[in-house]
């Protein structure tokens, strides 16, 4: 009887312990990062974002609820890190939970906020069904509002989710000098990165002059496609720059391409750019990069009335990058007239190749004449990887200061001004605005782009291996079970014995 009491005692004891662990859940949240990069540990800049808030954020999560496992740790994770922004801000993040799925209204709520949903391969009933799921959030702060349309499963989300909050709450936006001299692109020449770049800094065109220096109230300056020659206090200012701890982005042509003439060539293109950035060690080639991977151009046929389009290899699409937040998420980058970079520096900077072409590349010196027409064999791009665009880091800086960005191709970000004017792809844009909110944000912020959630698959092992493991895993524990049923027979007949003689007591 004292026995049963005692084991009455101990479940009553453990319930009461699983129902106080479940009460405190509720009112306190903790979470341990074991990770070895600290994934799941806010950033300080998450952190100053959260504790400078004066009024409520209020995020509405639209999230399906039944998900195939891979993609429901994503709701998890950020109903985990809401939970935490909650804390950190002392309730100022406040957050609710809408499954769009559960009814018409919630999904053309979801839909009307610009939460768009995702087909995905659902197991119901074995039967592999597709169903829509939703995976984003919208952040409201005032009377502002910001859309997170899709969360994919690994991606970075307190990236997302803490840019979105810095875009309503920021007040005070650092500036970017656009340099307007030398015939260089102006600000009404690229609106897309114009209002890009606006949403977390303020872009200012500036004019330099002999005079005076006009650089030295900002942290990131912008030169895009000059088309003139640059006297010598442009370059000068350029250095007293970065040696101030400035940041230079420089997009420029050092080959000139012409489709327009009846004769098509591609010839040199010398602003004295070229020359200041090889006394830096970056070399860039006077050359033409060609890339398999390219884009199409139409091509009128002689006697017809209509255009073909052709593939043209001196126009490359970029689809490969570095590990780096600057282009992290980039799918792919028109870079047309592009030319190879190569670096020959001293060991006080480190050179970052940021873009490079596929593993079908080539390079063609000028002069070139662009024969339309040519047929092109994979014999002609013997080369792979060619850089086409790269950070220069100071080691000296432990910060983000003085470093130089450079892409071989002017007009890569430019729409162009009145009839002339193109839409860009996107990621077009994204480049040149990830750089300038890189160099140009100290919070460290953008560094959280490279935050994924990634996979880490088991070592291949060798079929023998495999099988033995295989047998090991089925055999063990039925072995384990005999081994345990022998020890209890043995040991209730070895009581038995002792039961029996005389003086057992």
């Amino acid at each position: 009887m004292k026995k049963k009491t005692s084991l009455y005692s101990v479940v009553i004891l453990v319930a009461g312990i699983v129902v106080l662990l479940n009460l405190l859940s509720d009112t306190f949240f903790l979470r341990l990062d074991f990770t070895a990069d600290k994934r799941y540990t806010l950033s300080k800049a998450t952190k100053d974002i959260l504790k400078n808030l004066n009024r409520p954020v209020t995020v509405k999560a639209y999230f399906t609820r039944d998900l195939p496992p891979n993609i429901a740790t994503t709701r998890r994770d950020f109903k985990d890190l809401l939970t935490e922004y909650s804390r950190i801000s002392h309730g100022m993040v406040q957050f609710t939970f809408i499954d769009p799925n559960q009814s018409p209204e919630s999904e053309q709520e979801a839909v009307r906020s610009g939460v768009q949903p995702l087909i995905i391969d659902s197991r119901e009933k074995d039967k592999i069904v597709q169903k829509k799921a939703y995976l984003g959030a919208v952040v409201q702060y005032g009377e502002k509002n910001d859309v997170i349309p899709l969360l994919q499963p690994g991606a970075p989300i307190e990236y997302y989710l803490s840019t979105s909050i810095k875009k309503l709450t920021v007040t005070a936006k650092p500036s970017v000098a656009f340099v307007q001299n030398c015939k260089a692109a102006t600000i009404t020449a690229m609106p897309q990165v114009n209002q890009a770049a606006s949403v977390l800094n303020t872009t200012v065109p500036v004019y330099l002059s002999d005079s005076t220096s006009a650089l030295e109230s900002y942290l990131t300056a912008v030169f895009v496609d000059p088309q003139d020659s640059l006297p010598p206090y442009i370059t000068r200012q350029f250095d007293q720059f970065l040696g101030k701890g400035g940041n230079l982005i420089i997009a420029f042509d050092r080959v000139n391409g012409n489709l327009s003439s009846g004769f098509p060539m591609g010839s040199s293109h010398n602003t004295g750019l070229e020359k200041w950035l090889k006394d830096k060690g970056i070399d860039v080639r006077e050359d033409f990069v060609t890339d398999i991977n390219c884009n199409h151009i139409g091509v009128r046929q002689q006697g017809l009335p209509f255009t073909i389009s052709v593939a043209f290899p001196y126009f490359p699409n970029i689809t490969t990058f570095a590990d780096h937040p600057i282009v992290k998420g980039l799918e792919e980058v028109a870079l047309p007239f592009a030319s190879s970079i190569v670096y020959s520096g001293d060991s006080a900077h480190t050179w970052i190749p940021l873009a490079m072409t596929s593993e079908k590349s080539g390079r063609r010196e000028v002069p070139v004449y662009f024969d339309i027409n040519y047929q092109w064999k994979e014999s002609d791009f013997p080369e792979k990887n060619l850089v086409v665009a790269g950070l220069l880091k100071n080691n000296a800086s432990p910060e983000r200061k003085g470093q130089i960005m450079v892409v071989s191709s002017g007009k890569f970000c430019v729409n162009g001004e009145g009839e002339n004017a193109v839409q860009l792809n996107p990621d077009n844009v994204n480049l040149l605005v990830n750089a300038i909110d890189y160099l140009n944000d100290q919070s460290g912020l953008i560094d959280l782009r490279t935050k994924t959630i990634t996979s880490r698959p088991l070592k291949e092992i060798s079929e023998g291996k495999r099988t033995f493991l295989k047998f090991f895993n089925f055999l063990f524990p039925v072995f384990l079970a005999i081994g345990y049923g022998i020890f209890r027979m043995e040991r209730n007949r070895s009581l038995r014995i002792k039961r029996m003689e005389e003086d057992y007591v």
